[in-house]
């Protein structure tokens, strides 16, 4: 049972909320588990190259660990999303944190590659399943003229997680005997930190609203409006209203997904799933990869790892900046620009020989590629209402992973047809496309999430 004017009351009370110390909490929260997993993808990228190096094993063998998870990622997304708008947010969140750390810290002890693929794809469940989540999650929070902003600085945290990765991979991967193994160790310790998302966080008023938990969604907003405000002030103006799809509280897994392709939501499903397939081919297939292809192209395993530490550090600007701009040119034209950014970067690293363009473009294709992506997940929340938005973030986040299953085999494939430069290229094809694919998006800026 579901009660719309709760919904309804619930809704406007939170978008008029300045900055509070419990949006805090949601963010940091959520941004900390966020990190977490950027952490465990970034450190198989240089578990891949220490791979090749201690197990003599060839760069198509070794694609396949990452494939692997990409396909738990695909399941999780598509599966994280109808639980969540089943049983919550929070809760769901912790149970993928939960998987995916006890997985991480489990394929450590692989004895071979067979076992270490089989964990990664257990790895990919939790993975996939929390991020779509997680971006939910935090939407339904923040109000409405600060949503977007406040998502690029979720994903922000992502290039934190990222940077981790890079430095366990430069300081503990070349370093230490087995020295891979204690990297994967480390990504336990999500695990323990699900226990405080479970308990610390509050659940979604808006989730709690919708399925009739009354009480429970203005015991939430009433500790929101009582904690003190950090910034901003209180609104006087409502949001420009959202546009609002034909009711969906109470459907089946089946009526929501067919739900997704109502005639008021189909362009935007299309135009999102589009954006998801092609920015996951191009950035999974690149920064995968990009140890793994220094490496081959001469450097040691130190020098490919501190290039690519050096390039990590790059997404934090690229993060800062579409934050800044969400809110002032709209998610669709951010999302468009940072992705024609990632398309020239992309090729002019293809074409890079020297070390110091290698960086320099390397860095380049790191800014305008995360910072699309922080765009990206802002924008994808405020297409759909609230009882499918989960189920339509992890769709979309389910068929991206559909890309980044095939584009880390693709990478010696295409290696072999035409070098590194065709590889770019190829990318940058694939971030052309999801520019334009983004104009079909629905503008959210300034715009209530629809209920």
């Amino acid at each position: 049972m579901t009660d719309t004017s709760t919904a309804e009351t619930v809704a406007p009370r939170l978008d008029r909320l300045p900055f509070t110390r419990t949006h805090l909490k949601v963010l940091t929260g959520s941004g900390a588990g966020w990190a977490l997993d950027a952490m465990d993808v970034g450190l198989i990228s240089f578990v891949i190259a220490a791979l090749v190096a201690q197990w003599d094993l060839t760069t198509e063998a070794t694609s396949w660990i990452a494939s692997a998870g990409f396909a738990g990622m695909a399941i999780g997304a598509t599966l994280g999303g109808l639980l969540a708008d089943r049983i919550g947010r929070r809760s769901v969140f912790a149970l993928t944190l939960l998987v995916y750390g006890l997985a991480t810290g489990a394929s450590a002890l692989a004895g071979g590659i067979a076992a270490l693929i089989a964990l990664r794809f257990v790895v990919g469940l939790g993975l996939g399943a929390e991020l779509p989540v997680a971006s939910t999650y935090v939407s339904e929070f923040a109000p409405a003229r600060m949503r977007g902003r406040l998502i690029v600085i979720l994903e922000a945290f992502w290039a934190v997680g990222w940077t981790a990765s890079a430095l366990i991979g430069f300081f503990v991967i070349p370093n230490v005997p087995e020295g891979w193994r204690w990297a994967l160790a480390l990504g336990a310790v999500p695990a323990l930190y699900a226990l405080v998302i479970r308990w610390g966080l509050p659940e979604s008023p808006r989730w709690l609203a919708r399925r009739g938990r009354q009480e429970e969604a203005e015991k939430v907003v009433g500790s929101l409006e009582a904690s003190p405000p950090l910034f901003g002030s209180r609104a006087v103006r409502p949001p420009v209203a959202a546009a609002q799809p034909a009711p969906t509280s109470g459907l089946g897994v089946g009526e929501r997904l067919r739900a997704l392709w109502a005639p008021a939501l189909r362009r935007r499903t299309v135009a999102l799933w589009v954006v998801w397939f092609c920015v996951n081919f191009a950035y999974y297939g690149a920064f995968i990869w990009i140890p793994t292809l220094l490496f081959s192209q001469g450097f040691d395993l130190v020098k490919s790892f501190g290039f690519t530490l050096i390039i990590t550090l790059a997404q934090l600007p690229g993060y800062a900046v579409a934050a800044w701009l969400i809110e002032v040119w709209g998610r669709r034209a951010t999302l468009s620009v940072f992705l024609l950014g990632s398309g020239v970067s992309a090729v002019l690293f293809g074409q890079s020989s020297a070390e110091w363009a290698i960086l320099a473009t390397g860095m380049a294709l790191s800014f305008f590629n995360l910072g699309a992506w922080g765009a990206l997940y802002a924008a994808t929340p405020e297409m759909y209402p609230t009882s499918l938005r989960a189920t339509g973030a992890g769709w979309a986040a389910g068929v991206g992973r559909i890309a980044s299953i095939a584009a880390p085999p693709s990478v010696p494939l295409m290696i072999g047809v035409g070098g590194i430069g065709l590889v770019f290229f190829v990318f940058a094809v694939f971030f052309v496309v999801a520019a334009v694919a983004a104009w079909g998006l629905v503008e959210g800026r300034g715009s209530a999430l629809a209920d």
